[in-house]
């Protein structure tokens, strides 16, 4: 006997979005008036960095502009334009705003499909080994991938087949070649990310009895990896989609790098120009692609699961922890923790010019940076500031992911919009009103950093909701907050806690992406993203000064997930013993 479905609010989803994009384009429509900044002398400087900012010519162009009817006018006067599909004329170019975002738009999706695929074929490099020899692994080395600055390896990349091998273009966008080191950058970290969710959840599947049984029937190798790939991707299946969404929208760093005219350089642009129409259009696009990528991820996982999710026919795989060797994590941990204990024993803020740029040495084990200062005092002194602000945006959007997890309705579409925005331009948002530092910086990426988590979350929790066991838990007269604290926690929190470690560097380079654009922490402070800034402009004289925060961060997010996986595999009950990986 099928029980009564669980009453559902259909509407929830849409209102969330539509209210959620309001807010969002009103408070892009009110970024000059936010920022306490004359948005005339912005376009003025714009148009004309030379021209002096005399009184006449900023009153001709607040009349040009309409500027003296204040910003609610303005605001609906763009929407009432926007009914009838004109985004408005550039207040900077006097050009319209629809062809330079569509430009833009084209750029950036072609460059996100070429960046998916690399994605995609390193995730299947990290997969084939599980589903080969059906063993799990720390994930430390996918970690490390996904923790790659993609600003860095940008740079490194133009530098080295750019510049040295002159294999590929630097800049601009001239066709296919173009995009190959952009792609690469930006493909890299996400590759891993992937890769390693996916090969997360692979190994539970491949203990499944339907697996020893097809394989006693002669049944193929590549079948039955097809199958348990098909088995563990609907909760995933978000998670490609923002990943998408996250490789159109924030690509602004790499764009900057190699000169792509994408989207997010052009909002990029448009925000630091008060360029409010440009600003608002490419904003507007970037929502709507994220409205309509989440609606394909909804649709596909559907698709996969088919009518069990209907009746609440789903079998969910038991967690399986991986056993992990001690030395992993304890060299990882010993790696880092020697290196910031010996940098915090020196004086992070010594200027010394005469030994600039000087490689790794007794004196300066790590080098010296543009100013002489020593790399290592300031990445050990960097380290509570960028790793303490990290973990606390992760741990909070842990936590609220797993609450929203269980309004899946209402989740879905303010994450749809958050996850559809570029960390800069929340950032400019932010500081626009609390002005550039590490509080800002790191309110402005706690407030886009939830989606995926609370996607995964609630994507598990529909599974574990509609499956046997618990529609046999509640036929027995189950109460509620038995299956809760007993059934649907455990079974989600793990993997989404195990996602949020992957998400901890990323989190760090999204602060560091913020301080790279003058929105974080600020000079002189010893932060890592500031580290990475600041070289970026000698890494071919001095790569040291880059890479000792790069391969911090690296070295952060193995110790994050091989030290979960090692805890996980301790706790486990005795029995069949785990293989160890890396």
């Amino acid at each position: 006997m099928r029980l009564p479905a669980r009453r559902r609010w259909p509407g929830a989803a849409g209102t969330t979005r539509s209210l959620s994009l309001l807010a969002v384009v009103a408070a892009v429509g009110l970024l000059p008036w936010l920022s306490g900044r004359d948005p005339a002398l912005s376009v003025l400087r714009a148009r004309s960095a030379e021209q002096e900012p005399t009184r006449e010519a900023l009153d001709a162009i607040r009349r040009d502009l309409g500027l003296d009817a204040g910003p609610l006018s303005l605001l609906g006067g763009w929407a009432a334009g926007l009914v009838r599909g004109d985004l408005g004329i550039s207040w900077v170019s006097g050009t319209d705003v629809g062809p330079s975002v569509l430009a833009g738009l084209q750029v950036s999706l072609a460059l996100m499909g070429a960046a998916f695929g690399v994605a995609v074929l390193l995730g299947v490099a990290l997969v084939a080994p599980v589903l080969v020899r059906g063993r799990a692994s720390a994930g430390a080395g996918a970690a490390m991938l996904a923790a790659v600055p993609e600003f860095l390896l940008a740079t490194v990349g133009l530098l080295v087949c750019g510049v040295w091998l002159g294999w590929l273009p630097t800049s601009g966008w001239d066709g296919p070649s173009s995009m190959v080191l952009p792609a690469v950058a930006l493909g890299v970290p996400a590759g891993g990310l992937l890769g390693r969710l996916v090969a997360d959840a692979l190994p539970a599947v491949l203990e499944e009895r339907w697996v020893e049984l097809w394989q006693g029937a002669g049944v193929s190798r590549a079948r039955v990896s097809a199958a348990a790939l098909r088995r563990v991707l609907p909760p995933l299946v978000p998670q490609f989609g923002m990943a998408a969404v996250g490789l159109t929208g924030g690509a602004v760093a790499v764009e900057t790098v190699f000169a792509v005219p994408g989207i997010g350089r052009t909002a990029l642009g448009a925000a630091k120009s008060q360029d409010l129409p440009l600003l608002q259009g490419a904003v507007l696009a970037l929502l709507l692609l994220g409205l309509v990528t989440g609606a394909l991820s909804a649709l596909v996982r559907r698709r996969l699961l088919g009518p069990a999710l209907r009746d609440a026919s789903l079998s969910l795989p038991p967690p399986l922890p991986v056993r992990v060797h001690p030395a992993i994590p304890l060299t990882l941990a010993a790696l880092l923790a020697t290196a910031i204990g010996w940098g915090l024993l020196r004086d992070p803020y010594a200027v010394n010019t005469a030994v600039r740029l000087t490689p790794p040495s007794w004196a300066h084990p790590l080098g010296t940076d543009g100013l002489g200062r020593d790399v290592l005092a300031r990445l050990g002194h960097g380290a509570a500031s960028t790793v303490g602000t990290a973990a606390a945006v992760c741990l909070l959007s842990l936590v609220l992911s797993l609450a929203l997890g269980f309004l899946p309705g209402v989740a879905a579409g303010a994450a749809d919009i958050a996850n559809a925005l570029p960390p800069v331009i929340v950032g400019i948002l932010v500081a626009a009103v609390a002005g550039p530092g590490t509080g800002g910086a790191a309110f402005a990426v706690a407030l886009i950093s939830w989606p995926p988590l609370a996607a995964h979350a609630a994507a598990l929790v529909q599974e574990v909701r509609a499956s046997g066991f618990l529609t046999a838990q509640r036929a027995i007269g189950a109460p509620p907050s038995w299956i809760l604290t007993r059934h649907v926690l455990p079974t989600v929190a793990a993997p989404v806690a195990r996602h949020a470690l992957l998400r901890l560097p990323g989190i760090a380079l999204a602060l560091a992406s913020l301080g790279f654009l003058g929105l974080g922490a600020q000079p002189p402070a010893p932060e890592w993203g500031l580290l990475l800034d600041e070289s970026r402009a000698y890494v071919e004289r001095a790569p040291w000064a880059a890479l000792s925060p790069a391969i911090a961060l690296a070295l952060l997010a193995g110790l994050a997930v091989s030290g979960a996986a090692y805890a996980q595999g301790v706790a486990r009950t005795p029995g069949k013993e785990a293989p160890v990986g890396v």
